[in-house]
């Protein structure tokens, strides 16, 4: 891509917004070598790489990338033998910690199933060397310091330099207070030549004997280290001399470690560049609300609600803008400060981003080209002084693109043909156009002069443009009108500026009809565009809403049949298991009862019977009635109010409704007991008159079908416990005084609960274990009242 472009459509701008956001030098050398790509696999792979980032931080908002320094220089000098320092070394350290973190954290993103295109596989490139890095961290500090751990030797050292400058420090500290302060300057303790000393004042220089290290610059302080800790001194200074030895020794050490690793280190140094440089590509692009462009190969140009990056977003006009597939060629027609120059410059800049794999300021849907040259002559200078430079300077710019333009360049021309004869410059600029169309190039060009407003509905594959302007406020829109030719305003602007309307007319009048015509036409024509584009967005979402339901509408009643379908499968497969079960149930218990029957001696209790009957009858499943009138009525015949007799089906015993409980519970008065029933086990009956009853006789113990015996072995606690509170009630009914519960000995969790349970029941008289030989422990005896 030519540099004249790049600086025309202030391309470094772009990248010095970018740089804010690198963490790495690496980073910012990718940043310094960033330009537009007419690869088409280069330029998918970067934007891929943008989107990557992007995504990841939407989705973590933090990159676990630190600041880096370039070790570049230290891995040179790894390469030809050297050691190097503790910052050096905690420079690589630092690389190689941040190659395990990220490749830690793309590990995890795989975990959580994040999809990505290209990061991922650049992570599974970085060399992370956990045990060297373990032991880099363990023997230094961030800031290159050696630490007590890289040695038992040098953790031994400073020890020995600790307890030895806490002697000194002690016997130097009885020296300067007391009654020898007086021979101080000041009561401190220094360090001069590497040794501690104390300042004593110059007359009292022999106070203390020892060596004289330094003196003040008046000379009246001498900086002496006392006779007294002369050997302590030379004793520290032997401690630190074997420190710095062995500090050597580890930084040889860890020097000779890594370097077999500088081909590796180099590489992850490079890596984490590319994730430095993505994600700052990904943070400017969210900065700036930028979207990722699609790619057309056939360079055909969509750019949705598009605006100039370098501007304020919130003041910043969006402009739909096409080119290459319906026409090739923009002619953008208008007058001045109307928009048309930042206009181009969008276009140029925004091609130039998405050729750079940078997300875009525009709306989602927008389409990019790959042009392998972008050409652009845009100036600024319109003063009369310079008019013939500027000219001059144009044309030698389109000289240039002429020559080098093709069916793959995009030519972008402002003010074509200015600086010279309006005749003369509107008919190089039709000429100009005409050459670029033949070149195959794709071009967008802003002019003045209304012959090209013709130039462009008469040639094939040109449309016209302009920038919109209002004439009741007198100012421009900044809006793009593309199919619209620009028109002059200057008769309607100066009449408003309050120019006499004399002047105007006889302005007027000077111009011809056709012009009039022409510039009247284009009013109407702005008219008609606007009051279209409000019923085209008015349609189109009317459209959208109907699509959208007509979508819904389709996906329901598609899921409506396939569940219906599944429900019908279902509910076939379900009553065949039911009828399977219950069939082989129902002949499980009859067989019993033959079995029974068959037994030589031996009669059927009726509790068997019973049990029996009641498995029967459990096997039959509710029907739901179909919604008839006549149905109604009995189902509504059959619902229960209080004070209706019902039948407690459990029991088998008539009772009376006193009141509703619950959503589906009623308590029932039963004789001389009041309990609570569940809705499903009651059913309303109509109760025999006076006369009828007084024909009728109690049901014995015997007739009400209760066992004298309750068996709950292989029964869970809840349910168990459930049990025993209802037979108690129609062992009662059945007017029993005594009855035996089975519950096994087990764990003894049932057993504990029947007891605690029967401690509370105050119709339990009393209760007792059974006898052995009528289950001892497994079984209980409870009397009632």
């Amino acid at each position: 891509m030519n540099q004249k472009v790049l600086q025309t459509l202030e391309y470094d701008k772009i990248k010095q917004q970018i740089s804010v956001y690198l963490v790495t030098p690496r980073g910012r050398q990718l940043l310094d070598q960033l330009a537009p790509s007419a690869d088409e696999t280069v330029i998918r792979t970067a934007l891929a790489r943008t989107k990557d980032a992007l995504d990841i931080w939407r989705l973590k908002t933090d990159f676990p990338l630190p600041k880096l320094s370039d070790i570049r220089p230290q891995l040179k000098r790894l390469k030809i033998g050297a050691v190097l320092n503790g910052k050096e070394l905690a420079a690589i350290t630092k690389v190689l910690r941040a190659a395990g973190r990220i490749q830690r954290f793309f590990a995890q993103l795989t975990e959580e199933e994040v999809e990505l295109q290209s990061l991922d596989q650049l992570a599974q490139q970085l060399e992370t060397l956990p045990q060297l890095t373990k032991t880099l961290l363990r023997s230094l500090e961030s800031d290159g310091h050696v630490t007590d751990d890289a040695s038992t030797k040098l953790a031994a050292i400073r020890r020995s330099i600790r307890q030895t400058e806490l002697h000194l420090r002690s016997q130097l500290n009885s020296l300067i207070r007391g009654k020898n302060a007086k021979y101080l300057s000041e009561p401190v303790i220094t360090i001069r030549d590497e040794r501690y000393v104390i300042p004593v004042k110059q007359e009292y220089r022999t106070r203390f004997g020892g060596v004289v290290h330094d003196q003040s610059a008046s000379g009246q302080t001498l900086f002496i280290e006392p006779a007294v800790v002369v050997e302590l001194n030379n004793r520290l200074r032997e401690h630190q001399a074997n420190e710095r030895e062995e500090i050597q020794r580890i930084l040889r050490e860890l020097s000779a470690a890594l370097a077999p690793y500088i081909t590796e280190i180099a590489e992850n140094y490079r890596l984490l560049g590319e994730f430095d440089f993505a994600s700052a590509k990904a943070r400017y692009a969210q900065q700036l609300r930028a979207t990722e462009p699609r790619i057309s190969q056939k360079n055909q140009l969509y750019l949705r609600q598009a605006w100039h990056p370098l501007l304020e977003q919130q003041q910043a006009v969006r402009n739909d803008i096409m080119l290459g597939q319906d026409y090739q060629t923009i002619v953008i027609t208008g007058p001045n400060t109307g928009g048309k120059t930042i206009t181009l410059k969008t276009l140029g800049l925004i091609q130039l981003m998405g050729q750079s794999g940078l997300f875009i300021p525009a709306y989602e849907g927008s389409r990019l080209g790959i042009f392998a040259e972008i050409f652009a002559d845009i100036g600024d200078e319109q003063s009369i002084e310079q008019s013939l430079s500027t000219f001059s300077s144009h044309m030698t710019n389109i000289v240039s693109i002429l020559k080098d333009s093709n069916h793959q360049s995009l030519v972008l021309l402002d003010e074509l043909g200015a600086g010279t004869d309006p005749q003369e410059g509107a008919a190089l600029a039709i000429a100009i156009l005409d050459a670029l169309a033949a070149s195959g190039a794709e071009v967008v060009a802003t002019t003045h002069y209304p012959e090209l407003k013709a130039y462009a509905f008469e040639r094939p594959a040109t449309i016209n443009a302009s920038m919109e302007f209002n004439s009741q406020t007198l100012e421009p829109t900044y809006r793009l009108l593309v199919g619209v030719p620009g028109q002059s305003n200057a008769f309607e602007i100066s009449q408003r500026l309050g120019l006499p309307l004399e002047i105007v007319a006889a302005a007027r009048s000077l111009t011809t009809q056709q012009d009039q015509d022409l510039n009247q036409m284009i009013q109407d024509l702005v008219q008609k565009r606007q009051q279209a584009e409000e019923e085209k967005i008015q349609l189109q979402q009317h459209l959208d809403e109907a699509a959208k339901l007509h979508q819904e509408l389709s996906q329901n009643f598609d899921q409506f049949n396939q569940q219906r379908e599944q429900m019908l499968q279902q509910a076939k497969t379900k009553a065949n298991e039911l009828v399977d079960q219950a069939t082989e149930k129902a002949d499980k218990i009859i067989s019993q009862l033959r079995q029974l029957r068959l037994t030589a001696g031996q009669g059927v209790k009726e509790d068997q019977l019973i049990s029996a009957k009641t498995k029967l009858d459990q096997l039959h499943q509710p029907v739901t009635l179909p919604h008839n009138r006549i149905l109604r009525r009995a189902k509504l015949a059959q619902q229960l109010q209080v004070g209706d007799d019902v039948m407690v089906k459990p029991y088998e015993q008539a009772g009376v409704l006193l009141e509703k409980t619950g959503k589906h519970q009623w308590e029932v008065q039963l004789g001389s007991l009041k309990m609570r029933i569940d809705e499903a086990n009651l059913e309303k009956v109509k109760l025999p008159t006076q006369t009828e009853k007084a024909r009728s006789s109690f049901k014995s113990a015997s007739q009400v079908h209760v066992s004298p015996t309750l068996d709950l072995r292989g029964e869970r606690y809840e349910a168990a416990m459930t049990k025993v509170d209802r037979y108690l009630d129609a062992a009662l009914l059945a007017g029993y005084e005594s009855v035996t519960i089975v519950h096994g000995k087990g764990t003894g969790a049932l057993r504990s609960g029947i007891t605690k349970y029967l401690q509370q029941n105050r119709r339990v008289k009393s209760f007792k274990a059974a006898p052995p030989n009528a289950g001892g422990s497994g079984a209980t005896i409870v009397e009632l009242k």
